[in-house]
């Protein structure tokens, strides 16, 4: 990447990256960062919480804030994940706003830019049109247009986060965007959560990836050990929590095919992030309506 360094500066800061549900932000920071720290998959509301992504470059600190989409929610997990995504606003030095530039805005994307609008103090702002791999140039500029009147303010630049479309002009719009600052996370940390969160999402994203479209959104997953075996890897025991007594035998399988398979794509993805081997055994729970019951979101850590 080139980049016009100004004054020899160190620039740092916290960058939130929100957008609707399915748009691309985890796979925007995993291509970034150039290594994976967040779960990707074809559906919506992969991401529940906020994480970090740490860019560490000899002139900046980039923080990228992970957020989950916002979205028209339908449960209390659906508000306290719109929560997170909107008070990250308040707190950062940059929002990038990223769109699904292969289709037009939807109400999804007026509630975000109106959101953006009502802030108490204005904060700088990047369009980052994503999806461009998706369609010719000139649907690119039509919907860019439509997106730009929503977020006027902002700098508006199309990407490709899977194909790799124009990220280092976008990186180069960030850091400029930054202010002067020291770096606040030390130069090899990649993101704020623990290993044993990031396995949860992984076990996770290997569950969305394999199950009917109905069962999804209704698990949770809970570590109950994580335990480190020295030159032996890691062991690993989590619990996979369903809303309906129908879907823990979908999850299960037929005898136990689905779990094993949701097992063995999760093992892998976690031995890749830790580069060592790892025993990952795994159960399936009842926990009816989870996703409504305060109590039980706040020891899943919503």
């Amino acid at each position: 990447m080139e980049y016009e360094e100004t004054n020899n500066k160190f620039h740092s800061g916290f960058v939130a990256i929100l957008g609707k549900p399915n748009v691309g932000k985890s796979s925007l920071v995993n291509a970034l960062l150039k290594q994976k720290v967040a779960a990707v998959t074809p559906r919506p509301q992969t991401t529940r919480k906020r994480q970090l992504g740490i860019l560490t470059l000899e002139y900046a600190q980039v923080i990228f804030i992970d957020t989950p989409g916002v979205h028209k929610s339908k449960h209390k997990l659906g508000e306290s994940m719109n929560q997170h995504a909107l008070e990250t606003m308040q707190e950062c030095d940059l929002i990038l706003v990223l769109v699904d530039a292969s289709s037009l805005p939807d109400d999804e994307d007026r509630i975000l830019a109106s959101a953006i609008q009502q802030l108490s103090h204005p904060v700088q702002t990047i369009l980052a049109l994503n999806k461009i791999d998706r369609l010719n140039t000139q649907h690119i500029a039509s919907n860019q247009a439509e997106y730009q009147e929503l977020v006027p303010q902002a700098d508006p630049i199309a990407i490709s986060a899977t194909r790799g479309d124009h990220l280092d002009m976008l990186l180069e719009k960030i850091i400029q965007a930054l202010p002067e600052g020291p770096a606040y996370f030390p130069s090899g940390q990649v993101t704020d959560l623990y290993e044993r969160e990031i396995a949860a999402d992984l076990i996770r994203e290997a569950a969305l990836l394999v199950l009917r479209e109905e069962v999804p959104h209704g698990i949770a997953i809970r570590i109950d050990q994580y335990i480190e075996r020295n030159e032996h890897g890691a062991f690993i025991e989590a619990t996979i929590f369903v809303e309906r007594e129908s879907h823990k035998g979908i999850v299960i399988g037929d005898g136990g095919q689905m779990l094993k398979q949701i097992g063995a794509s999760a093992r892998k993805e976690i031995e890749a992030m830790t580069s060592r081997k790892v025993y990952l055994q795994l159960r399936v729970k009842l926990r009816k309506n989870w996703r409504n019951d305060e109590k039980v979101l706040r020891r899943f850590g919503y």
